[in-house]
């Protein structure tokens, strides 16, 4: 019992250091402007889905902070939007793929929560944007009521990419896992058949159409090893 405590402590460290990493060197940034597109909330959302929302809670409030002293120049208003977005998108998937009754565990479970999470980010984001773009940016409200259709489109993109994202690693990461015994081989009935193969090919369509979206209709621009 201890070892398996240890084993997942050490994988939650991983997945923090893992999301962090990701803000350095997988990046779409310029969007509309100021806006920056990247992956750490399906991160977020794989270890979430393992180990729990509280650990998507946790993860997200360490890399956040750690993203506020160091790479980011927005703040703490910053650091509040990004560990809500973050948290919330992870926590709401994990959260049903975890617990809803009949489908938890299964790939059914995973798409549920995976699409609810994508409505609520966006959703929430948008109250946040209202809420707190106004104060760390020195504009007015209406200056954020213009930028709806932007902030719409961005935040929604970002969702569906990262929840693409998730489809397609889950699995394999889950697999590694098991192989190191940092989970239970019989933790999730999310298994590899046809009708996985076709939703992990849908995800790699999903995220494709979303990057070339970011890219080329709304002017984002790719930010490789670059803090």
């Amino acid at each position: 019992m201890k070892n398996q405590n240890l084993r997942k402590y050490l994988a939650l460290a991983m997945f923090t250091a893992i999301a962090y990493i990701s803000l350095l060197f997988m990046k779409i940034g310029g969007i509309g402007g100021f806006l920056t597109f990247d992956v750490k909330d399906a991160v977020i959302t794989i270890a979430a889905m393992q180990f729990g929302p509280l650990s998507s809670i946790v993860i997200s409030l360490l890399v956040s902070f750690i993203e506020m002293i160091t790479i980011s120049g927005t703040g703490p208003w910053g650091f509040l939007m990004n560990f809500v977005g973050s948290a919330a998108f992870a926590a709401i998937a994990s959260a049903v793929y975890l617990y809803m009754p009949r489908i938890k565990k299964t790939l059914s479970g995973a798409v549920l929560g995976l699409g609810i999470s994508v409505f609520a980010m966006t959703g929430i984001m948008l109250v946040m944007n209202i809420l707190v773009t106004p104060i760390y940016q020195g504009v007015s409200r209406s200056v954020v009521y213009d930028l709806m259709p932007l902030l719409l489109s961005f935040n929604l993109i970002k969702a569906l990419a990262n929840a693409a994202i998730v489809f397609v690693l889950y699995k394999p990461i889950c697999i590694a896992l098991r192989r190191v015994h940092v989970i239970e081989s019989g933790s999730t009935s999310y298994r590899m058949n046809a009708k996985t193969v076709i939703f992990l090919v849908l995800g790699l369509f999903i995220l494709v159409a979303c990057i070339l979206f970011l890219v080329l209709g709304l002017g984002g621009r790719f930010e490789w090893f670059k803090a």
